[in-house]
This record gives structure tokens, C-alpha cells and sequence, in this order.
């Protein structure tokens, strides 16, 4: 009974678990309503879901510690293709996917599915070319891959630090999302809530590794699928009378097109965007008189604030004119990089939405079709290169499952792509219609509370205390956050989604921090200096890199370096860039060795890092005084940096490999061992060793 009851729970202990946990939750929210129809704060509602997430982590990580190394890295490479599915699904659902592509859509409509488009298609490209290659060769990491195909450490040490520098950047971006959610919805302070976060993620990633994170991701997905599927039923019910937003919002999206239309051509929209031309060309004059301008400026500012209190002005005027002295840029060089990021904020609002030709999207800097086509581009190639997806193929109980993998990680979310669209459609809608056109003194509620975080702007230009779309800023990372407060829900829907979001940059912050531990630890440490230490020193050494590693991510995003949707692009660009050339070239390309694979990886970076620096240049001071930024090539965005990096990698890789000396017969075998199967390539091999014993008999 005991040996029957194991193997049951072998068998369904996945399911169980899953289900169990999706009743709990549901449970849990069901009395947190209640309790807030009997007046329970909003505070201890956000706590309470701030705990729930947090609690899942540390409970997760506490029953499945492990001090062994291969339950450590690879969860024992025991794991089913449905689980192992549910957590890459939760994995890939990262903080972009559950916050920014909502908002992506919002912003930019058809040019926002540029991020569907990509990350679907990476994901079957990373099944057709990468999984079940990286299954069959085992081991743990992509620099044992990369190691063992071309030879040699510094492969290994190439391809750690493209490892950790894609997924420093990445973790970065889901950092920034737990500080987002905890300062609105449980008003911390922004970093405190940033290192509350990451403390959850340590208990379960230090004490249980791959093993602990495979549970706690099944778990999560639980959580942000159904705060992603709750408040846009909701609000599709509200608006449609029907609850299904994946079929409804199409009717929708015909009215917000002539509302759009109706509203972007009214007198006075048109007046705001001839303002912001305005604005936009003194600004340009402004920083071509540079420092010149700074000074007159600064003049000009004391003798209004002279002549306002000679006059005996009013004081909140005068108060005004002196924040606007006190927020004038110290140096030249702040007021370069200031006022140039204002310039094309104001040549943003300037611009004239052109719905007539391509409804629900305005134009913007750098949304060209070839902006479009170099953004899927690189989310696809970068999709099928990120280490924290790859390394976890290693840990699925065969090939055949890991194939089978893929189809149900992307089965799992797609029941949140489907959504995402919705959100857009129906949150402009009741943006437009409830939002734009309101005197300033009465907009609702939730556009009061995000814009204290920053995070909405309003900029009254015209000063006729009446918002038009014009002067309002959304950032995207806002609408799904924002929905159930758009929508007039309940708070704990509220709740409900701030869990969901922290759900999914926790998840995928752990993976992140894994995979950087491991190329630190494993491939760094242990390979290559110092390949006698013990399993239990390796594990300590893991676990004491992964705490400097979350602490420095921590530093980092407190920094707030740019949206999530931007930090996670640049990930997938350098991902792409540095490791997709050698790893594709090393399974399909025999003559590909090692210089030309060191050489690629390092050209292909190298023209990314080059491109991202020149053109985010713009923000920082002293470099864009001396005019080291740069335009964006063809029109292409810094998101998009892997359109240059991918094919330089590419070239680099094959003429480099041509010019060199091809590899031994040992790397022709790998791959063959590789690509075939196993009864093909032992053959010969057991053709040999029978004539060796009749020689020797």
C-alpha cells in the first residue's frame, strides 16, 4: 500500500498540488471580499496578498530543500512535460508579459503585438532548434554546452558572462515591477518593497534551487492567471453584457476607433498639439544656445518671481514660479540631457494621430514597419536564446518530453495572450470616454493615486483645467495595475492583480537569479577554478552568489533605469545577439569551431552593447553634451539592438570558422551524437568493438 500510494502521488502529487492551490487562493480572495464589504482597509488587503505571495516562495522553498547538486540545478531531470510546461509557462510570463504588454497594446496598438508576435514565435523556435538538443546533451548550464561542442575554457567563460549580463538585465526589469506593485498597492516605499520582494525569492531559491523553483512557479501561475482573467471578464461583462473579452473586445475596438477619431479632431485637441509644436521648437532652440539659453532662462525666472512679488501676486502663483527656478538644471550639461528628453516628449503630444489609416495606434518615435519587423525579430531570436528558459530542458525527464514541454508552455499562456488585447481596447475606451474632456478638479479616482507615484502625468498646457488626451500620460506598466480601479472594482481585485503581477516577476526573477548563479558557481567557480571542490562547497558557494546577485539587482532597479517592456527588450537582444549564433551554429554547422564561435559571440555583443549605449546616450548628461548619443539607424529603437547584433554574430562566427583550422573529429562526433539517434551512432561504434573482441580472441 505504502509503494502504491507513493507511485500515486508520483503520478498525480503535480496535479493535486495545482489544484489544491487554485481552491486555496480562491478561497482566500473569496474571504478577503467578504472582509472588505465588513471594513477591512485597503492596507491590510494589500498586505495580505503581499503575504499570501511571499508566503507561497518560503513555503515552497522550505519542504523541497535539497543539498544535492543534481536536485540543486536540475530537479533530479525527473520532471513531466505538463509540469515542466506550467513553470516555463510562469517563467516566460514575466513581469513584461503580465504588466507591460497590456500596456504595450494600450500605447501603441498593432504596434505593441510586435511582443506577441515575438515571444509566441521564440518559443517555438527555441522547440524546434534548442529544447530537445539541450535535453539529449544534459549536463546543466549553456556554458557546458557551449564547452563541450567547441572545447576549451574560454568558450565556457565567453559564454558565462553573456549569461549573466542578459539576465542581469532581465532580473533588473522584474525587480523594478515588485517595487512598482508594493509603493501603490501596499504604499511602501518603492525600495523597500524592491528588497521585500527579493527576500521571498532567496528562501526559496536558497534552500531548494531547480527543485523548489519548478513547485512555486506551478503555484504562481495559478495566482496570475486568475488576477489576469478576473477584472477584464469583469469589465467586458460591464460593457458587453457578456464575459468573454477574448471574442467581445472586437466590437469594442469599432467604437474606441470612431471615438478616437472623434476625439482626436475636436478644436481643442488641436489647439493643445499646436502648444506642444510650440513647445517642442522653443526647446530645440533652447538646447541649440546652449549654455547660453541656461542663463537667460534662470534670468528670466528671477524677474518674473521680482515682478509677481512687487505686485503683490498671489502666492500660489509665486510658489509656482519658484518650483519651476528650483527645478531649472544646475549645468549645461543636465539641461542638454533634460531638455532633449522633453523635446521629444512634446514632439510626442504634437504629434497628430492618424486614425484614419491605422486605427488604434498613435504614432511614435521610432514605431516604424521597421522598427516593427526588427522588434519581432529580435524577441524571437532572444526568445530561443534566454538562459533561464534553456537551462531548465535539463531538468525534464526525456526528449520526447521536453518537446511535449513546449506545447503545453505555450498552451498555459496563451490563456494569457488572449487577454492581453482586451485590456488595451477596453481600457483606452474608458480612458477616452470618462477620462478626456473631465475638468481637471473631477477625474476619477485612480488617476489621482498613480499619478502621486509618478507613473500618470498631467500636463494642463492650455490651463483651461480641462484634460485633453493631448496632456495626459500613461505610463504602460499602469493598465493592467490600474484596471480594477478603471473599471470601479472591488479593492481586493485590486489586491487580487498586485499579487498576480508580483507572482509573476518573482517567478521569473528566481529563474533569472538561478541561471546567473549557475554560470557564477557551476561553470566559473567550479570548472574552471577550482573543479576538486565538494558538492556541499559548491552548494554554499550557489547560494552565497545568489544573495550578491539579488542585491546588486536590487541596486540597480531602485534606480528606476527605464520601463520594464524596454529592459526586458534589451535582455532579449543581448540573449540573442551573443549566445543564439553559437549555440544554432554549434548543433547544425560541423566546420563552426571555437575561434569563430568566440569571435561571433563577441562581435554580435559588442555591436548591441555599441548600439543601446549610443542611443539611450540622449539621457544621461555629460555624454550627450558631447554628443556621443546618437539617432536610431533606419528608425529602429534601442529595444531592437539584436536586429545588428544577431547577423554581425552570424557572419563574424562563419567567416572566422572558415579561416581557421576546423574542429577535431571529437566535435564532428558530438554532434552527431547530438542530432541522431542513439542506434545510428552506435553502430559503428558496436561494429568496431565486436571485430576488436574476435581480433583479440
Amino acid at each position: 500500500m505504502p509503494n502504491r500510494l507513493r507511485l500515486l502521488l508520483g503520478a498525480y502529487g503535480p496535479a493535486l498540488f495545482v489544484g489544491l492551490f487554485a481552491v486555496g487562493f480562491t478561497l482566500t480572495v473569496l474571504v478577503l471580499a467578504w472582509l472588505e464589504q465588513r471594513g477591512l482597509s485597503q492596507r491590510w488587503i494589500g498586505y495580505s496578498f503581499l503575504l499570501l505571495t511571499l508566503l507561497v516562495f518560503s513555503l515552497v522553498g522550505l519542504f523541497t530543500r535539497t543539498s544535492d547538486v543534481a536536485e540543486y540545478f536540475v530537479a533530479g531531470r525527473r520532471v513531466s512535460a505538463v509540469y515542466a510546461g506550467m513553470s516555463a509557462g510562469t517563467d516566460w510570463l514575466s513581469a513584461a508579459s503580465f504588466i507591460g504588454l497590456a500596456g504595450a497594446l494600450y500605447q501603441s496598438g498593432y504596434q505593441g503585438l510586435a511582443f506577441v508576435i515575438g515571444w509566441t514565435g521564440g518559443y517555438v523556435l527555441l522547440a524546434l532548434l534548442m529544447a530537445p538538443y539541450l535535453r539529449k546533451f544534459g549536463q546543466y548550464t549553456l556554458p557546458d554546452f557551449l564547452a563541450a561542442r567547441y572545447g576549451g575554457q574560454g568558450i565556457r567563460l565567453a559564454g558565462a558572462m553573456a549569461v549573466i549580463l542578459a539576465s542581469l538585465i532581465y532580473v533588473v526589469a522584474q525587480v523594478y515591477g515588485v517595487g512598482l506593485i508594493t509603493s501603490r498597492f501596499i504604499t511602501l516605499q518603492f525600495e523597500i518593497g524592491v528588497y521585500l520582494g527579493l527576500a521571498g525569492v532567496l528562501v526559496c531559491s536558497f534552500l531548494g534551487g531547480m527543485r523548489a523553483l519548478l513547485h512555486a512557479q506551478a503555484a504562481q501561475y495559478v495566482i496570475l492567471l486568475i488576477a489576469y482573467i478576473t477584472p477584464i471578464t469583469i469589465l467586458s461583462f460591464d460593457r458587453t453584457g457578456v464575459p468573454a473579452p477574448p471574442v467581445l473586445y472586437a466590437s469594442a475596438m469599432h467604437q474606441l476607433v470612431s471615438l478616437e477619431q472623434e476625439v482626436f479632431n475636436r478644436p481643442e485637441e488641436v489647439a493643445v498639439r499646436a502648444l506642444y509644436a510650440q513647445k517642442a521648437a522653443h526647446l530645440e532652440a533652447q538646447i541649440k544656445h546652449l549654455p547660453g539659453s541656461l542663463a537667460v532662462e534662470r534670468a528670466r525666472l528671477n524677474e518674473t518671481i521680482e515682478q509677481m512679488k512687487a505686485t503683490d501676486a498671489p502666492v500660489r502663483d509665486i510658489v509656482q514660479m519658484e518650483r519651476q527656478r528650483r527645478a531649472l538644471p544646475a549645468t549645461p550639461h543636465e539641461a542638454h540631457a533634460e531638455w532633449r528628453n522633453d523635446l521629444k516628449e512634446a514632439r510626442r503630444r504634437a504629434d497628430t494621430p492618424v486614425t484614419d489609416l491605422e486605427p488604434f495606434a498613435l504614432p511614435q518615435e521610432g514605431h516604424s514597419r521597421a522598427n516593427f519587423l526588427a522588434l519581432v525579430f529580435c524577441l524571437t531570436i532572444g526568445t530561443a536564446s534566454l538562459p533561464h528558459l534553456l537551462m531548465r530542458y535539463y531538468s525534464i525527464a526525456s526528449v520526447s518530453q521536453a518537446r511535449r514541454s513546449v506545447f503545453w508552455s505555450l498552451f498555459f499562456v496563451a490563456l494569457v495572450y488572449l487577454l492581453a488585447p482586451a485590456y488595451g481596447v477596453f481600457v483606452k475606451l474608458d480612458v477616452l470616454q470618462h477620462t478626456i474632456g473631465v475638468p481637471i478638479e473631477t477625474l476619477p479616482t485612480w488617476v489621482n493615486a498613480w499619478t502621486k507615484i509618478g507613473l500618470v502625468s498631467i500636463d494642463d498646457i492650455n490651463h483651461d483645467h480641462i484634460l485633453q488626451w493631448a496632456e495626459l500620460s500613461i505610463n504602460p506598466d499602469v493598465i493592467v495595475l490600474a484596471t480594477p480601479e478603471i473599471a470601479g472594482l472591488p479593492y481586493v481585485i485590486s489586491g487580487m492583480v498586485a499579487a498576480g503581477g508580483l507572482s509573476a516577476a518573482l517567478s521569473t526573477s528566481e529563474g533569472l537569479l538561478l541561471s546567473i548563479t549557475s554560470a557564477l558557481s557551476h561553470d566559473i567557480y567550479f570548472k574552471m577554478l577550482r573543479p576538486d571542490a565538494s558538492s556541499s562547497w559548491r552548494l554554499i558557494v550557489s547560494k552565497s552568489v545568489m544573495v550578491a546577485v539579488a542585491i546588486l539587482a536590487a541596486a540597480i532597479a531602485v534606480q528606476r533605469p527605464a520601463s520594464i517592456v524596454d529592459m526586458v527588450a534589451w535582455a532579449f537582444s543581448v540573449a540573442g545577439s551573443a549566445l543564439f549564433p553559437a549555440l544554432v551554429l554549434g548543433v547544425f554547422w560541423p566546420r563552426a569551431n571555437r575561434q569563430g564561435a568566440l569571435a561571433g559571440m563577441f562581435a554580435g555583443l559588442a555591436v548591441t552593447l555599441y548600439y543601446i549605449a549610443r542611443v539611450k546616450f540622449d539621457s544621461i548628461p555629460l555624454l550627450a553634451w558631447y554628443g556621443i548619443g546618437m539617432d536610431p539607424w533606419f528608425g529602429i529603437d534601442a529595444a531592437a539592438a539584436g536586429i545588428f547584433g544577431v547577423p554581425a554574430g552570424f557572419v563574424v562566427n562563419a567567416v572566422v570558422s572558415l579561416m581557421t583550422k576546423p574542429p577535431g573529429p571529437e566535435s564532428q562526433q558530438f554532434i552527431e551524437r547530438l542530432r541522431y539517434p542513439r542506434i545510428l551512432y552506435n553502430r559503428d561504434a558496436a561494429v568496431s568493438a565486436v571485430s576488436g573482441d574476435r581480433h583479440a580472441r
